[in-house]
């Protein structure tokens, strides 16, 4: 890794603690600046201002959870698991990132509605085209029905998204990450009961 991306990683994290220590509003840079035990002037060396270091470090930390996720379903060769893996290993991730979980908490437009909103757009568009991927496997494969892989994946990512800001960054632990695994086994299962 080259000396620079090394310190911009540096900067992120420091940024990322910053912003889940005080949130986005009373953050400042001369706080990171300190944490960094550098000027705020270096500090604009590298971004423009709070907006960008803002989006820069949390894209950054979208990107480690993202990675994460997809290198815990590429473990599985069966688009079953995968799924499964992908969206729990997701949840999980924030369970062990409680600077990541603070900021969603403070900022739960990270994952906004519309794409036009979205300073993530391009990252957030990654995570649904793993889940597309995932889902053309299993059709290939016959694991899966046939289906508009789109509109599937699209309401897939929603509804993740939407446990993420409406339940799991407001509650605690197991039961949560219990309910998602429950969720999920709808979603592969279904309600119907199975005949034998």
């Amino acid at each position: 890794m080259v000396k620079k991306d090394i310190k911009r990683i540096r900067i992120y994290e420091a940024a990322l603690a910053v912003f889940a220590r005080y949130g986005y509003k009373r953050a400042r840079m001369e706080d990171v600046a300190h944490a960094l035990d550098m000027t705020k002037g270096n500090l604009y060396l590298y971004v423009s201002n709070k907006r960008d270091l803002y989006e820069k470090a949390v894209a950054y930390a979208l990107l480690k959870w993202q990675d994460h996720a997809k290198r815990e379903a590429d473990k599985f060769d069966d688009p079953v698991q995968q799924l499964a893996v992908y969206s729990t290993k997701g949840i999980e991730y924030l369970q062990q990132d409680p600077v990541l979980k603070a900021i969603l908490v403070d900022n739960p437009s990270v994952f906004p509605i519309s794409p036009s909103e979205d300073p993530f757009h391009e990252i957030n568009r990654a995570s649904m085209d793993v889940l597309k991927e995932i889902l053309k496997n299993g059709i290939t494969r016959k694991r899966f029905a046939a289906m508009d892989v789109d509109s599937v994946a699209e309401l897939f990512y929603s509804i993740y998204t939407l446990f993420i800001n409406k339940v799991y960054i407001k509650s605690e632990g197991e039961t949560t990450l219990r309910m998602f695994e429950e969720g999920i086994g709808i979603v592969l299962n279904g309600l119907l009961a199975r005949g034998k």
